[in-house]
Parts: C-alpha cells; sequence; structure tokens
C-alpha cells in the first residue's frame, strides 16, 4: 500500500528482483535518492520475489528475467495471480522478442533494458505506479510490429520473426522435449539437417544450449506445459 513519509509525500514501495549484488547495489542507492521510492525488499531470485512480494504487498517489483531456478517471467506470473494489483517492471539485458512478450503475457506493465539511465527507470516506475504501461523505445517498436503482423500486414511469425517456417516447426518440437532423431523422423529429414537447424536456432535466439532455447519457445506458448 502507497505510504506517505513524514513530509507528506506518498511513498512508493517498490521489491527488488535481482540475482547480480554489484547492479543492485547501484540501483538502489541511485532510487534512494527519489524522495517517492522506499525499498522495502529485495529478492535474489523468482522464487523469493514471490515470497516476498507475497508478505511486503509492494506497490511495484523492479524485476529481473533471468534468475537461478525461478526466472522473472515465472515469478511476474505467480505474483499476478496472487495480488493482480502489484505492478511489474521488468528490468532486463535480453531484448528478444520471445522474452519481451513472454513478459508481457506475465503480467508485466513494463520492459527496460538495463542500459536504461536513472531518469528512465524512475520515470517508468512512475507510470507503472500510475497504473499505465511503459516500454522502452526499442521494445516499442517491437510490440508495434507484433500488432502490425497481428493485423495481417507482415508475414512473419510475432515472436520469432528471425526464424524461417521450418525452424519454428523444429523449435516446436525441441520444446515438446523430442530429440534430434525424434525430430527428423517426425519431419521426414535427415539428422544432419535437424542438427544444422537446431545449430542456426540457437544462434538466431542468442541462446547458449537446448534448454534455454526450451524456456524460451514455452514461455511464448509453444511445446508442451
Amino acid at each position: 500500500m502507497t505510504e506517505r513519509n513524514d513530509e507528506g509525500i506518498e511513498k512508493t514501495r517498490i521489491l527488488l528482483a535481482d540475482d547480480h549484488p554489484m547492479f543492485c547495489e547501484g540501483l538502489i542507492a541511485s532510487l534512494k535518492t527519489v524522495d517517492s521510492f522506499e525499498i522495502v525488499g529485495q529478492a535474489a531470485d523468482g522464487a523469493e520475489a514471490v515470497r516476498l512480494a507475497e508478505s511486503l504487498q509492494p506497490d511495484l517489483v523492479l524485476m529481473d528475467v533471468n534468475m537461478p531456478g525461478m526466472n522473472g517471467i515465472e515469478a511476474t506470473r505467480e505474483i499476478i495471480r496472487m495480488s493482480p494489483h502489484i505492478g511489474i517492471l521488468m528490468l532486463t539485458m535480453f531484448d528478444d522478442d520471445s522474452s519481451v512478450f513472454a513478459a508481457m503475457k506475465a503480467g508485466a506493465r513494463g520492459y527496460l533494458l538495463k542500459g536504461a539511465n536513472k531518469d528512465e527507470i524512475v520515470r517508468a516506475l512512475n507510470v507503472v505506479a500510475g497504473g499505465d504501461v511503459v516500454f522502452g523505445s526499442t521494445m516499442a517498436r517491437k510490440i508495434m510490429y507484433y500488432f502490425e503482423m497481428m493485423g495481417g500486414r507482415a508475414p512473419a511469425h510475432p515472436l520469432f520473426p528471425n526464424l524461417t517456417e521450418r525452424e519454428r516447426e523444429v523449435l516446436g518440437r525441441i520444446a515438446s522435449g523430442l530429440g534430434n532423431a525424434e525430430i527428423a523422423r517426425k519431419l521426414g529429414l535427415s539428422l544432419k539437417t535437424v542438427r544444422n537447424h537446431v545449430s542456426n536456432i540457437l544462434n538466431k535466439l542468442q541462446v547458449a544450449d537446448r534448454a534455454q532455447a526450451i524456456l524460451l519457445a514455452r514461455e511464448a506458448g509453444l511445446g508442451g506445459p
């Protein structure tokens, strides 16, 4: 619940969720200079963010995407399920399409990159605290592109526009838990061709391994539960 300090200024209560201690220290020091903000807690992973959000009931959660265990998108989904009044702003290094849209689907009200300066972060927090949504310029262009495609004005897939149709098909099979040999059999391809597709997918999604590709694909609605 929003509180007032001794000077009568409304305080926006913020929970910070990020697993990088040095980044958190700098961010907290920066936000503490804003009279209307109060940092009420700090979580180092998604599960802790969910627990603290439930117990502290902050106005806002400033959430990283990539954290150990439960990631920021999964944590966002759970926090919104339990406390839909809490506003969540993603602050992350990831600007790939799948992370942006997965965050939107989970209920985040904003998405900024960690390169944003203090003024941009403060403005975004105030916008989200006011009940509106905010995205950085790069994110906004992705969202506009998405809605253009939803209107049928572009042929590419809204979540993975840099993948070919066949690569998206392979990614869907990967997300369903199939191995390369099974994918080859189901799609009528050679094992070597499937391996090439998988390599291209990992490069285009900028992920290190198959597990990360599965996470992104499932957050985007592909594959199994």
